[in-house]
């Protein structure tokens, strides 16, 4: 698992991989389809691209907790983008075939996983801490206290 700081543009549509016509009875991408520029991912890849994450505030940090199970902690990446996104991704390599293998079900997904989130302003990129235990990737990110604006009394004169 490695946690790098990048200075890339931050694109708000990216923030999931997602596709709108993904349920509809007609296709996308293919030339029979009503809608035949759509580009489409391939349906191992958009399994697993939806990674669960839950994003929780405490008084004192966000916590994000992602759903990878069967990952390691090197398949995994955590990283700051453009100084307050942070980006969760990862892969999942399909099981090697062997030829005399006979496969009956394949339900598991594989392949790539990103998401991204914004993060508040008053969060220390810079202590950013994560860890891996039973496939729950833990990413916390302390938080800077908010300091009250100093109020000073003005003496009256009259």
């Amino acid at each position: 698992m490695s946690l790098i700081r990048r200075s890339n543009v931050f694109d708000p549509f990216s923030l999931d991989l997602w596709d709108p016509f993904q349920d509809f009875p007609f296709g996308t991408g293919s030339n029979n389809s009503l809608f035949p520029s759509f580009a489409r991912t391939n349906s191992e890849t958009a399994a697993f691209a939806g990674a669960r994450i839950d994003w929780k505030e405490t008084p004192e940090a966000h916590v994000f907790k992602a759903d990878v199970p069967g990952l390691k902690e090197e398949e995994v990446k955590v990283e700051v983008e453009d100084g307050n996104v942070l980006q969760i991704s990862g892969e999942r390599n399909k099981e090697q075939e062997e030829k005399n293998d006979k496969w009956h079900r394949v339900e598991r997904s594989s392949g790539k996983f990103l998401r991204r989130f914004r993060l508040p302003e008053n969060a220390k990129t810079e202590q950013i801490k994560a860890s891996m235990e039973n496939g729950v990737l833990t990413v916390t990110v302390p938080k800077e206290e908010v300091k009250k604006p100093e109020v000073k009394p003005v003496q009256i004169t009259g």
